[in-house]
């Protein structure tokens, strides 16, 4: 199946998951990142869960801290 990681087009088994693209993606700090699926968010212990269908768009977001001084 064809999914849309960052941007780009990529060609995934039919049975993959948000963690299997995480492993193959090699995605920086894993347990840190935030997964968007077709502008969906979705929690760390979903990963697993959620499998991925033909045309799915993936985003990887990792939210910032910070401040003004």
């Amino acid at each position: 199946m064809k999914l849309i990681i960052q941007g780009q087009a990529k060609e995934y088994d039919d049975a993959a998951t948000i963690n299997n693209v995480i492993e193959n993606e090699k995605v920086e700090t894993p347990e840190y990142v935030t997964v968007s699926v077709n502008d969906e968010l979705y929690d760390t212990s979903e990963f697993e869960k959620i499998s991925l269908k033909d045309g799915d768009s993936i985003e990887f977001l990792y939210f910032m801290g910070g401040g003004c001084k």
